[in-house]
């Protein structure tokens, strides 16, 4: 399995900022917004590729604090159980009426199955859909971005890097290292 990339990324413009923990990262975009930068800045978890907000108003300490998890509170921590409505065709209620442990402990162990049968599906899927979502904020306006986009989903990594490799920048360079996830995932031929 590849290296995972850092957990965060912070970019102005195309510039690679940071990469790695929250708080160094978040520090280093705070930095360019102090020297009054015209280029965008803006933070990514790199496991989503989803826009990390960040209050950045204060001195680099108040920035920090903000950033910190709240302290636990004592007591017996959460077990983790969501509930959450279930339409089934009543067929399928009274098959698993029918099951030991009833209905909730059918549907986990069916759950379970499922995730570990399409693991491998499911992991690309997931790096697909992250890389992509970078791939749109940073690059979705830049020649081959769709051609990138289907060798993305086709898994054609030649493609992919060549195209990506083209953009201004480290937004190619970091949209590759995002797809070491799908090219991990995809079966050797």
């Amino acid at each position: 399995m590849p290296d995972t990339p850092p957990p965060y990324a912070a970019f102005e413009g195309a510039r690679l900022l940071a990469i790695g923990e929250l708080p160094q990262v978040a520090l280093r975009a705070k930095e360019a917004l102090d020297r009054g930068s015209s280029a965008p800045v803006l933070v990514f978890d790199n496991q989503t590729s989803q826009q990390v907000e960040v209050d950045f108003r204060g001195q680099p300490g108040d920035v920090l604090e903000r950033l910190a998890p709240p302290p636990r509170r004592p007591g017996r921590p959460k077990l983790g159980v969501v509930a959450r409505e279930v339409t089934l065709l009543p067929r399928h209620w009274e098959w698993l009426a029918q099951q030991p442990g009833g209905a909730s402990v059918a549907l986990r162990k069916l759950v379970e199955e499922a995730r570990r049968s399409h693991s491998g599906t499911d992991r690309r899927r997931t790096a697909q859909e992250t890389c992509y979502r970078f791939m749109h904020t940073m690059a979705g306006d830049r020649p081959g971005f769709e051609d990138a986009v289907r060798a993305l989903y086709a898994a054609d990594r030649n493609r992919f890097e060549t195209l990506a490799r083209a953009w201004p920048g480290d937004i190619g360079e970091h949209a590759c290292r995002l797809a070491l996830a799908v090219w991990d995932a995809v079966p050797a031929e």
